[in-house]
């Protein structure tokens, strides 16, 4: 694995659910953009678009593209929703804050 992101069981769940909705079971792409509230903001498709494997989880594989691994490092990816919608959102560790929008994050 090239990258230590954590993701948490709801993540991985609807990662595949995406994923299989997509037509591309068990792969999906995570890329930072800048943000608006913070640094990077992350944006996540269906797919194995470019990059290297960073997490593996229930059968999903997140791939990112190399050069934003070091920005990735130790974040952990998790997803909550509700009956009027759901995300997927950065739970922090250490070195970063993530902003309260939860899709975007600063390293300190």
């Amino acid at each position: 694995m090239a990258a230590n992101l954590r993701l948490t069981t709801a993540a991985a769940a609807e990662l595949g659910r995406q994923a299989a909705a997509a037509g591309t079971p068990g792969e999906m792409h995570l890329e930072l953009l800048p943000g608006e509230c913070a640094d990077h903001s992350i944006r996540i498709r269906a797919g194995h678009l470019a990059g290297v494997p960073i997490a593996r989880a229930d059968g999903m594989t997140l791939h990112a593209q190399s050069n934003q691994l070091k920005q990735l490092e130790g974040l952990c990816l998790d997803y909550r929703g509700d009956l009027s919608g759901g995300g997927f959102l950065i739970r922090s560790s250490d070195g970063v804050t993530p902003c309260t929008c939860g899709s975007s994050f600063s390293r300190s």
